[in-house]
């Protein structure tokens, strides 16, 4: 069964395939092939709330790199083609509470097409 990642801040972008790549404070783990759900939300999740799950997707490329060395190609594989690095390195900091010189795995993914083998939702 394959793991979960979590998508809320970029929900939108993963439902309209525009995020081909993620950063996270861990996820040191990872391997090429890997195959992770999408999902909206997986953690503090109320009493009866189940996990919403968005879709597939296959790591193509994992490795860990200073925060700061996001470029302006990789805002826009991020989802957010209209923002600066030092903008996204900003939203990064507050939202993780980390610093621009912390190392992140940097995730690049690919949207796995035949969804029929994706639940819709599970709990948790």
């Amino acid at each position: 069964m394959p793991r979960n990642m979590s998508f809320m801040l970029t929900t939108e972008q993963i439902k309209n395939q525009t995020k081909t790549v993620t950063r996270r404070l861990g996820w040191k783990f990872l391997q090429i092939g890997d195959v992770l759900n999408a999902v909206e939300k997986c953690q503090g999740l109320k009493k009866g709330e189940k996990v919403k799950r968005l879709c597939q997707i296959r790591v193509v490329s994992v490795r860990r790199e200073w925060l700061y060395a996001i470029d302006k190609n990789d805002c826009v594989k991020e989802g957010f083609p209209k923002m600066s690095p030092v903008e996204f390195i900003n939203m990064f900091i507050d939202e993780m509470g980390c610093s621009d010189y912390d190392f992140v795995t940097r995730i690049e993914f690919e949207y796995i097409k035949d969804d029929s083998i994706i639940e819709k939702e599970t709990t948790k």
